[in-house]
């Protein structure tokens, strides 16, 4: 299961940022894991909270959005929908497909807290 490798380094990038920033915690981790990237997003959820206890992301709410595949292509020069790297053109048919979104795995945004105590939140985008 690559997901657990991709949660501890999304928890390193996490943890580095709050060193770098000066927070202390944060309370919504919100992640962009498109549907060509490869990833089981339950697979991935279920490895970030199994990687986040004493860590600056224990309890925060991870929020995986899921866009759709796009690609390029070639024989009709458009940009079509796919649900796999593997789907032909939904309009002729062909397998010479570049995919264009939907391939990509990233930290879209935080929620941070500077005092563990105080609650005082910081959107970190």
């Amino acid at each position: 299961m690559h997901e657990l490798s991709l949660a501890g380094g999304i928890v390193r990038v996490v943890e580095d940022a709050a060193a770098r920033e000066g927070f202390a915690r944060v309370s919504q981790l919100r992640l962009e894991a498109g549907a060509l990237a490869g990833v089981d997003t339950r697979a991935l959820r279920f490895a970030l909270e199994a990687s986040t206890p004493g860590t600056c992301l224990e309890g925060a709410e991870i929020v995986i959005e899921e866009p759709a595949g796009t690609a390029w292509c070639l024989r009709c020069a458009v940009s079509v929908p796919i649900l796999a790297r593997t789907d032909a053109c939904p309009q002729c048919g062909g397998h010479q497909l570049q995919p264009t979104g939907g391939t990509e795995l990233r930290v879209l945004d935080l929620i941070v807290h500077d005092d563990q105590t105080t609650g005082a939140a910081t959107d970190a985008r």
